[in-house]
């Protein structure tokens, strides 16, 4: 069989067409293939990877061609003919002689099986050396004994009979299952260029689901503190003729050139090839009359052309949050699932699929990813599926490319699901309401990973439809469109990176500054990180924003993140007073550090009596805080006793509330228990659906409705009776 070595990432590759062979091109099932892949070895000597080609690409890495290295090693050692170097007074019997010739035959496409006979007939001859009679014959066959125990003793050092040692118990000669144990290539079809471990991880199933046409399965291995994350998608599963279809057709497919108005709706160019591969599949159908799976074709066309192949897929799987892909790329993809938290992928990026990736990332986005500007922050969307993407190369990243995705809901999140989740309370959820249609200034709070930009987003939702929002990000996280399509007047404003600005884009300062030129709106800044956030205190201080403003940033405690505004960012110490509301977010870990769960960990007020240091002249005065025992935010007395500065200055402009902190307090235990009345509803009915973002609109806006009815129609807001009315448009909805 033909081969070539080629020099891939500093490694000799070993790279064989195996598409015309009448044998399994697998070294795990074929015995065939293994005797051709080892006189391959024999002649290219140095090898440290291996290709196989056929349908599908089997790639063995660094560790599994070292085993078949060291085979092909050992064969002319075991095919000497070292059986005649025998005293002078032996005769050698012609069984002798064929064993050994025969174990050389053996060895090269069955070294498990080669080992096996090897241990069997030197067991054999010493029960028959016991036996000799005549010392000439007892001095042969020890001669032959010593022969067979320097055989044994070499395969006894391959990695492969080390690694299957203990299996090898009633074990027939010709039986591959011991090489499957061993060898885990990563397999591809020839169409795409992921690398995939196809079987699975020995370890016990914790749970599996489909995600469209692909199979997940989440696996629990002995002596690992990370869960597996395996994966099947469709294009591991097909038939020759499908293999056969695709691999036209994603050639003639190829030569599609998208239009420079194409590339501002990526949409666009993916719906124009699924259509084209739709038709041609249809075309293919009715000549062959073959039934094909058009749908899921056409999507396995669209992926592996124009958009990011197993990326997509990961990132259509709901419980996916995170995925990192590290360089070089010699290890497996690695994901963060809601319920098995970080978990190992049998998933395998290859260099040619991170080229491609990179270069639609840059395509897309309109910013450059290359040495000099080693750094794009960008995202990806497709369907309902939003993520931001963070790529990195040299100088960068010493060892090429390298991308952080950090998925987003298809909805927004909302208050009731991070009720259902625990993350807050329903009087956190109904507090935090109050706050934002009482146009307060709020920075939600956190580490990297604590639910920032998610909580940010359910806050947008508590905006009242009638108001006009302006979003002001460096990478589009915030879930813009869907709001349009939900009805809202809304604008998304775009700024430059403060990692590696690009010239042609507005500074995130001058961007807050143009969105003072807009028009009375609700301001919503993806993260607080740079000089924009001298611009957003002055334009709070001013009075600029008549309704709320909103926005992320690290720190982890209320000091943390005055320590982030003035101290880092470089805001002035008065104007840092203009926030009203820290909401802090952090991820809790258990005791054994293996799980963490996201909570709201405090909901702190800003006073505006400090002069220097708000820590030490008790300038933050936590309105909730979480309780680790109760694993839940609680009240704290000054929230209960109506002391907050805050709820006070809200009180003071609406007429029914002026100096009636219990008339407050009922309009934030009625949110509270509109939104607790969500959770429980959806419970016990099964419907999730309810505390998706476009019901729980729906819901906030009746409450609105029904607020202003009992007003007009009793001439004050009844908490009980706009509950009751609000409470059975719910059950209306059932």
């Amino acid at each position: 069989m033909d081969f070539k070595i080629k020099r891939v990432g500093g490694k000799n590759v070993l790279e064989m067409d195996l598409t015309k062979a009448l044998f399994p091109p697998v070294v795990e099932e074929s015995e065939a293939c293994m005797e051709q892949v080892i006189l391959a070895i024999r002649k290219a000597r140095k090898v440290e990877r291996i290709v196989l080609i056929g349908r599908r690409i089997r790639e063995y890495e660094e560790d599994q061609a070292e085993m078949l290295v060291e085979i092909s090693e050992i064969i002319d050692k075991v095919n000497v003919p070292a059986i005649q170097v025998k005293p002078r007074s032996c005769t050698i019997g012609s069984d002798w002689i064929e064993f050994t010739r025969a174990l050389a035959r053996t060895t090269i496409k069955d070294p498990i099986g080669a080992y096996v006979e090897l241990r069997r007939e030197r067991r054999w001859q010493n029960i028959e050396y016991e036996r000799e009679s005549s010392d000439r014959d007892a001095k042969c066959r020890l001669h032959y004994i010593k022969l067979l125990e320097k055989f044994e003793e070499l395969f006894s050092n391959l990695q492969i009979i080390k690694r299957t040692k203990p299996y090898l118990e009633g074990y027939k000669v010709g039986d591959r299952s011991l090489y499957r144990r061993v060898f885990r290539p990563g397999v591809r079809p020839n169409f795409t260029y992921t690398k995939l471990q196809a079987q699975y991880p020995r370890g016990e199933e914790v749970d599996s689901y489909k995600v469209g046409d692909s199979e997940v399965t989440l696996i629990k291995r002995p002596n690992s503190v990370r869960m597996f994350y395996h994966l099947l998608p469709p294009e591991f599963k097909l038939s020759e003729v499908e293999y056969t279809l695709i691999e036209k057709m994603k050639e003639r497919l190829m030569i599609y050139k998208p239009k420079s108005e194409d590339l501002i709706e990526p949409e666009t160019i993916r719906a124009a090839v699924k259509n084209i591969a739709e038709d041609m599949l249809r075309d293919k159908e009715r000549e062959s009359r073959i039934k094909l799976d058009v749908k899921k074709l056409a999507g396995i066309i669209t992926r592996e052309t124009v958009g990011f192949g197993v990326l997509e897929l990961l990132l259509s799987d709901d419980k996916v949050q995170d995925i990192a892909i590290n360089a070089p790329l010699t290890n497996p993809i690695f994901v963060y699932h809601a319920d098995a938290e970080d978990c190992e992928s049998n998933i395998y990026p290859t260099v040619e699929e991170t080229q491609a990736w990179a270069a639609r990332l840059r395509l897309l986005s309109g910013r450059p990813l290359d040495e000099s500007n080693p750094v794009l922050d960008t995202q990806i969307e497709f369907g309902d599926v939003r993520a931001r993407v963070a790529a990195i190369t040299r100088s960068l990243s010493p060892y090429g490319l390298s991308f952080s995705v950090r998925r987003h809901r298809g909805q927004p999140w909302t208050l009731p699901l991070f009720i259902e989740q625990g993350m807050i309370s329903p009087l956190a959820a109904g507090l935090m309401s109050f706050f934002v249609d009482g146009s307060r200034t709020m920075l939600v709070a956190g580490t990297r990973g604590a639910g920032k930009t998610s909580l940010l987003q359910s806050l947008m939702v508590e905006i009242m439809r009638r108001y006009r929002i302006i979003t002001v990000e460096d990478t589009l996280e915030l879930p813009v469109r869907y709001f349009m399509k939900a009805g809202y007047n809304i604008q998304s404003l775009k700024v430059q990176s403060p990692i590696i600005p690009i010239a042609s884009e507005l500074s995130a300062e001058a961007g807050i500054r143009t969105s003072l030129r807009l028009g009375d709106s609700a301001l919503i800044v993806g993260e607080v990180r740079s000089k924009e956030a001298l611009a957003l205190y002055e334009a709070m201080r001013v009075g600029a924003l008549a309704n709320v403003v909103a926005g992320t940033i690290h720190g982890d405690t209320p000091y943390g993140v005055y320590d982030r505004v003035v101290n880092d960012l470089g805001v002035p110490k008065t104007s840092f007073k203009a926030t009203d509301i820290i909401i802090i977010a952090n991820p809790i870990k258990s005791a054994d550090g293996l799980h963490k769960k996201r909570r709201v960990v405090g909901i702190t007020e800003v006073r505006k009596h400090w002069e220097e240091d708000p820590l030490r002249e008790k300038g933050f005065i936590d309105l909730m805080k979480y309780d680790a025992k109760k694993d839940m935010l609680v009240p704290t007395s000054t929230l209960m006793d109506g002391e907050s500065e805050i709820i006070n200055s809200i009180a003071s402009r609406v007429k029914e509330w002026v100096g009636d902190f219990d008339a407050v307090w009922e309009n934030i235990d009625l949110r509270a228990k509109t939104k607790g009345r969500l959770v429980d509803v959806a419970k016990a009915t099964g419907r999730k659906e309810f505390l998706e973002a476009d019901f729980v609109m729906r819901a906030n806006d009746m409450f609105h409705l029904m607020e202003e009815q009992v007003r007009e129609e009793i001439g004050g807001a009844d908490s009980k009776e706009i509950f009751s009315r609000w409470d059975k448009w719910l059950r209306n909805q059932l």
